[in-house]
């Protein structure tokens, strides 16, 4: 995978091997608050899926991003629609990315924290006989049927009355100690972060496709006020996808936003 921006090569323009552990490393935040970090892969038109699912997009260089990704962080928080969506299980992560994990203070395994007002997770799902235990964030008017059983398998935290607020599911994370979260989606769940002001990065895997009409793109919602800009932090490249890091702008306006059902 080839560093585009910065250019880093000999004579500062020709285009080298990256370190993709270099190039996604996160410095840790500051006392009292989480970085949280966004991941999407989309195709050259904006779409995140084919057929309802985001793999078809994907390459082995995003594989290997999106592992990378996973392996920085403390938690990968992930809206119920998609952890239904993609059947998702529980982070892999070899044994030697384990022993550099504990290195840099890091748990061995992230848990995976699923976002959901309603509580439409099935007991049964791949994702609740993972390794670590998942956390699940959801509401006090969620069923209290669904809350117990789910409580078998995962751990319930209420974050909210009727819906889950950006801002409460982020706390909630930091104060266990997970301070550097990974949000995977879906559009509402990242929305909703990047509209409370609360996204620290984005990184975006462009694909050498054209997906065509219909298909969902990264953000969902009610229109905000205002764009948000971003400052371009690096560009890498491998068999026609393009990688990207963003950070907010230091004088962007986040729109503000109350909640989300975390169903996306």
């Amino acid at each position: 995978m080839r560093s585009l921006i910065p250019p880093s090569g000999p004579d500062g323009i020709e285009p080298v091997e990256a370190d993709l552990d270099v190039a996604y490393a996160v410095p840790p935040p500051p006392a009292g608050r989480a970085h949280v970090r966004a991941n999407f892969v989309a195709a050259l038109d904006g779409a995140i899926a084919l057929s309802g699912r985001s793999g078809g997009l994907g390459g082995d260089a995003d594989r290997r991003v999106f592992q990378t990704l996973r392996w920085h962080s403390d938690a990968v928080l992930v809206g119920s629609g998609t952890a239904i969506a993609e059947n998702y299980g529980g982070v892999i992560v070899p044994p030697a990315r384990r022993d550099w994990r504990r290195s840099v203070g890091l748990a061995p395994v992230p848990p995976v924290v699923v976002v959901s007002a309603s509580l439409r997770l099935q007991v049964g799902a791949r994702l609740f006989g993972a390794e670590v235990r998942p956390i699940v964030l959801t509401t006090a008017s969620a069923p209290a049927e669904r809350r117990q059983a789910l409580a078998q398998v995962a751990d319930v935290v209420i974050v909210g009355d009727e819906v889950v607020a950006p801002a409460a599911a982020v706390a909630a994370l930091a104060e266990r100690g997970l301070t550097k979260i990974l949000c995977e989606g879906g559009p509402s769940l990242y929305t909703s972060i990047a509209g409370a002001g609360l996204l620290d990065e984005l990184c975006l895997t462009v694909a050498p496709i054209l997906a065509g009409p219909g298909q969902p793109g990264i953000a969902a919602g009610p229109a905000w006020p205002a764009p948000v800009g971003l400052e371009l932090i690096h560009a890498l490249a491998e068999d026609g996808y393009l990688f990207l890091r963003y950070h907010p702008r230091p004088s962007a306006t986040m729109a503000a936003r109350t909640g989300v059902d975390g169903e996306e």
